[in-house]
């Protein structure tokens, strides 16, 4: 017997389902075109003033306008017809030194759906589908989407919540970021401790080329380099190894794991940085873990799948079987650092 109810109830949030997913892709037209910017700080606006202040037109800014009001992004004052940005919402569109930044998230989230297609034949096969095989905006999306968090955090609570690392990279430390994508961790790591060198490594060549302008464009393309390497293979000898949301992605995180234990100097430190979850699918099943659920579906597990080994932790892959997999490369010396209403940062040593 169904519930007629229960069956209300559920078409109603599949349409703001719908909804949202719909509005994902407006959010990022009006980051592409500059529409948030332009309504930033400008006051209520009709969508004639919009579109001659980003050169775009009028129509098609009229109905964005009222698909971003229905979706509660902006303000609608029906007395006057005109459109206004408040200022919370323009710190999450527009400024991308904001934490609460939600661009990347955007950008990256509706490049990941365009995989669908490949995704839905990697569940058929097995197979998995690379990171590489990915729609660019993803690459550029995901770290737009990090970034805000690592500014943030990074030099300000996580590098202090390690046992006497922040020391050794004010005194003179050798440091590699793997899995650095287009080099936002490592950039802001080498601008704060500038008596330290760092290595980012990735096996993405388009986004280490990528870090090595954004690097010499920060200045600190003195300090820095960056290499094509997975994080099996990556070669050197550190005080200091960096993983930023990466481990969960990897086919063979022991291996992984493994090597980075063999690449830590005397008295070395492991700084691991994962999404938060709990241990148990019960723990996630709210908003966070419904998006990390959702992305590592189309991403991070099909991204390990591809590889050797497919562990396919996946995003929410919780601190005790990161932990099982650090002790199984052999580290002995195992705690959580910190951590964020998003982030855990596990520091670890052989």
């Amino acid at each position: 017997m169904i519930d007629q109810t229960k069956l209300e109830g559920f078409v109603n949030k599949a349409l703001g389902d719908l909804g949202s997913a719909l509005t994902a892709s407006l959010v990022v037209i009006g980051d592409k075109l500059g529409l948030y910017r332009a309504m930033a700080g400008a006051g209520p606006l009709t969508s004639a003033e919009l579109a001659r202040r980003t050169g775009t037109q009028e129509r098609s800014v009229r109905e964005w306008l009222a698909a971003q009001a229905a979706a509660g992004y902006i303000e609608y004052d029906q007395k006057t017809g005109r459109y206004t940005l408040p200022p919370e919402q323009a710190m999450a569109l527009t400024d991308e030194e904001s934490p609460a930044c939600v661009l990347g998230g955007f950008q990256g989230m509706t490049a990941a759906m365009r995989a669908a297609p490949k995704v839905t034949d990697a569940f058929r096969t097995g197979k998995g589908l690379g990171w590489h095989e990915h729609d660019a905006d993803l690459f550029v999306g995901v770290e737009r989407f990090f970034r805000p968090g690592y500014n943030a955090h990074l030099v300000a609570d996580w590098i202090p919540a390690l046992d006497g690392v922040q020391a050794k990279l004010e005194a003179g430390a050798r440091v590699a970021d793997v899995g650095c994508g287009h080099g936002a961790s490592t950039i802001i790591l080498a601008k704060a401790y500038p008596r330290s060198t760092f290595v980012g490594f990735d096996y993405h060549k388009p986004s280490i080329e990528q870090a090595r302008e954004r690097a010499k464009a920060a200045g600190v393309g003195d300090r820095t380099r960056f290499e094509v390497a997975t994080a099996k293979t990556y070669s050197g000898t550190y005080d200091l190894v960096a993983f930023f949301d990466c481990l969960h992605d990897m086919g063979d995180p022991v291996g992984a794991a493994a090597h980075v234990r063999q690449s830590l100097g005397r008295d070395g430190t492991w700084m691991l940085v994962e999404p938060r979850a709990g241990d148990h699918v019960h723990e996630n099943l709210n908003p966070l873990g419904r998006l990390f659920y959702s992305v590592s579906t189309l991403v991070c597990t099909q991204a390990s799948l591809a590889q050797e080994v497919g562990a396919a932790l996946g995003a929410q892959a919780g601190e005790a079987r990161l932990r099982d997999v650090l002790s199984q490369a052999g580290f002995t010396r195992i705690r959580r650092a910190t951590d964020t209403p998003f982030n855990l940062v596990l520091e670890a040593r052989p």
